[in-house]
């Protein structure tokens, strides 16, 4: 049995892991974190029976009862630090918030090397979400040119989102050298080419935020006299997201250190 602390247990995400966790056979919700729902039982706090799990406050609580897995639905400013706070606590970790930065799992991947236990990250644990970005990998072994966009919501607090940093980090580190001009090459504000995400070739990432929109990406690649467009849309239900967070659950303990993307469990 896999003991389960969920971080972000009544957010849109959070509600569905919940469930899902409390139906699997394997699986065991021992701790939840939100601040909004502390001290009310888990299972009330996201429209279920009682579960006699409380909801804690902080996943320093949390992280007081035994457990082997944290998963990370939270906020991006709040992410970087649970994980080094649940890798120090000795649980393996897996995060599916938005938000850190490439540097951020790096030291990420450090303290969990150093600790000996697992950490697994996707930007979007939806399978099709990964089969877009399993696609886009192989184009650009064809086609340099591509540039990510990114759809969301007015409100979403972060960009990129973290489908389209890990999509565009990917691109950028195997993709050849571009052909359009240099970003310090061009006349006008900078800022209009998007952001350079990615090593060793950067790729420009433009973020949309507008009401309607709940989640979509694209890889937009640019040929001579021909374009390719590889695009994820998401609905407004987080059960796409459901499935790949317990198959990360289940795996995250195989293998000490980071490891990102859902394709990388897929095969």
């Amino acid at each position: 049995m896999i003991r389960v602390v969920i971080a972000g247990a009544t957010g849109w995400v959070g509600k569905a892991l919940v469930a899902a966790v409390t139906a699997a056979p394997d699986l065991e919700i021992v701790g939840a974190v939100a601040r909004t729902a502390a001290g009310a039982d888990a299972g009330i706090a996201t429209g279920l029976a009682p579960l006699g799990v409380t909801v804690h406050a902080t996943l320093a609580e949390a992280l007081a009862i035994p457990s082997d897995v944290v998963v990370d639905y939270t906020k991006p400013n709040s992410v970087r630090a649970h994980a080094l706070e649940a890798l120090a606590a000795g649980r393996h970790v897996v995060i599916g918030t938005s938000g850190p930065t490439a540097e951020d799992y790096d030291e990420i991947d450090a303290a969990a090397r150093a600790a000996g236990r697992g950490v697994f990250a996707a930007g979007n644990f939806s399978v099709t979400a990964a089969l877009m970005k399993r696609f886009a990998l192989e184009a650009a072994r064809y086609v340099a040119d591509v540039e990510v966009i990114d759809y969301a919501s007015a409100k979403k607090p972060d960009v990129p989102s973290g489908t389209a940093r890990e999509l565009a980090e990917a691109l950028g580190a195997v993709r050849s050298a571009p052909t359009t001009r240099p970003v310090a090459d061009i006349s006008g504000p900078k800022e209009a080419r998007g952001a350079a995400i990615g090593r060793p070739t950067a790729v420009q990432v433009h973020s949309v935020r507008l009401p309607s929109f709940v989640l979509a990406c694209e890889a937009l690649f640019g040929a001579p006299d021909e374009r390719l467009v590889i695009r994820h849309e998401a609905g407004s239900s987080a059960a796409p997201y459901v499935a790949g967070t317990l198959l990360a659950v289940r795996r995250v303990a195989e293998a000490p250190g980071l490891r990102r993307g859902l394709d990388m469990l897929m095969d």
